[in-house]
């Protein structure tokens, strides 16, 4: 569902603007696998501690933290991208070290025409 990935693209690529510094990095990049398609949006900003990293993607969890500019969100966001990769056939990860940057990862299946 090109909408939902879309979503998802729109709040990871939002998420690396406001957790990384001005001047900082961002990149979006895909590469083509055998089957699937991996997405990664990845950025040179604040990162996250790897005791928060576990429960980015769960609703009974709450992970807030203010951006750069002192944004603010729900945490929201990241629990509706994990369900949107997976319900089109998906998966979604982040690697992260603090001070150094976060990258988001997402496969999707190749659509067989």
């Amino acid at each position: 569902d090109w909408n939902m990935i879309n979503a998802v693209l729109r709040n990871l690529i939002n998420n690396a603007i406001k957790f990384t510094q001005k001047g900082g990095e961002i990149k979006v990049s895909a590469r083509m696998m055998k089957n699937f398609v991996e997405v990664s949006v990845s950025d040179s900003g604040i990162g996250i501690a790897k005791e928060y990293i576990q429960n980015l993607f769960r609703i009974d969890k709450t992970f807030n933290r203010a951006g750069t500019a002192n944004e603010r969100g729900t945490g929201l966001g990241l629990i509706l991208c994990k369900e949107f990769v997976e319900k089109n056939g998906g998966t979604i990860w982040v690697e992260s070290e603090e001070n150094k940057g976060t990258t988001f990862r997402f496969t999707l299946p190749l659509a067989i025409e």
